[in-house]
């Protein structure tokens, strides 16, 4: 596990609310000089800490929906896992795609325009490895609390716990906006001089169409990607069965003083609350789920828990 100083921890905590302000900010922010934190920035980057910087976006904001799916496998050898796996790869619509342990093996997120638009590929692949799966879950996304990495301020602050939320609606943008947003999503410390000068456009005019991505919600924030494992952390999904629906925001409002929860994801189908949890180990897991058991006792009914080991697709635009 990979030791860090106060400092360290203070600067990732900045670029993970902010991963697009300058160095000079962050800097006054936690006490150092911006050429003190370009060179720690790079140094977290070279021990494989820091693996990029990336964009959240609101993808139905954008008119596309969001759909997920979740397989447990069964007579599934490593030869044939392999051939779903690039059948699925192999499919544009997929932008996410991942092995799990726990409830399930196998997760694949979609973007698509209109759900009819899946339909070839989930035939196909039901026609082609229907016998392997034992298990076969959907649900549709209408989006998330992210909250962050606020162990990263565990022993140092208290950190903020106001999330990024979405906000309901759909919004025009124009092949501009979305090749800004694209590059954006790939790196969000790109400059904006270099945005610019791939999209033959000026800065003055990208600057302003960031910031009206912003204000429209389209973009709802800029982030970085740590490897958590690295710090000592795993990254555990958790879905609860309610039976009392109408007590979901309760839930919320206790579970997000937890400086270990990073998301709450909303969904449409399969389970009624998912978290997203950062935990040292599978037993400071069930120390969560048994807390929520005891504080919740008739409102939760059941649960399942996985998190992805091996990545294929992640989130690409």
């Amino acid at each position: 596990m990979e030791k860090l100083d106060v400092k360290d921890r203070k600067i990732l905590y900045e670029l993970d609310t902010n991963s697009r302000q300058s160095f000079r900010n962050i800097g006054r922010r936690v006490g150092l000089s911006k050429d003190i934190v370009a060179s720690r920035v790079k140094q977290l980057k070279e021990r494989g800490i820091i693996l990029r910087f990336f964009t959240y976006y609101d993808i139905l904001q954008l008119g596309y929906n969001f759909l997920r799916f979740y397989f447990k496998f069964q007579y599934v050898t490593p030869d044939i896992k392999k051939d779903i796996i690039n059948h699925f790869m192999n499919d544009d619509h997929v932008n996410n795609l991942f092995s799990t342990e726990g409830s399930y093996d196998l997760g694949v997120l979609m973007m698509v325009e209109n759900i009819s638009d899946i339909y070839p590929l989930w035939r196909k692949t039901l026609e082609k490895y229907g016998d392997y799966f034992s298990e076969q879950i959907f649900s549709a996304y209408m989006g998330e609390l992210i909250y962050g990495h606020a162990f990263l301020l565990n022993g140092i602050e208290k950190p903020q716990r106001t999330p990024l939320r979405k906000n309901w609606g759909k919004v025009k943008i124009d092949e501009l906006d979305f090749q800004i947003l694209k590059l954006l999503v790939a790196d969000s410390r790109i400059p904006t001089v270099d945005i610019a000068n791939t999209l033959n456009s000026s800065v003055t005019t990208i600057t302003s169409r960031i910031k009206r991505l912003e204000k429209l919600r389209v973009i709802l924030g800029f982030s970085v990607e740590l490897d958590l494992e690295k710090l000592g952390y795993q990254v555990w999904k958790v879905d609860f069965y309610l039976s009392e629906y109408t007590k979901l925001n309760h839930i919320v409002k206790y579970i997000e003083q937890n400086p270990l929860l990073y998301s709450v994801d909303y969904t449409i189908g399969y389970a009624d609350l998912e978290l997203e949890l950062n935990v040292t180990d599978i037993s400071q897991l069930h120390e969560i789920i048994e807390d929520l058991h005891s504080k919740f006792p008739k409102i939760i009914r059941n649960y399942t828990f996985f998190r992805g080991i091996k990545f294929y697709k992640w989130y690409t635009l």
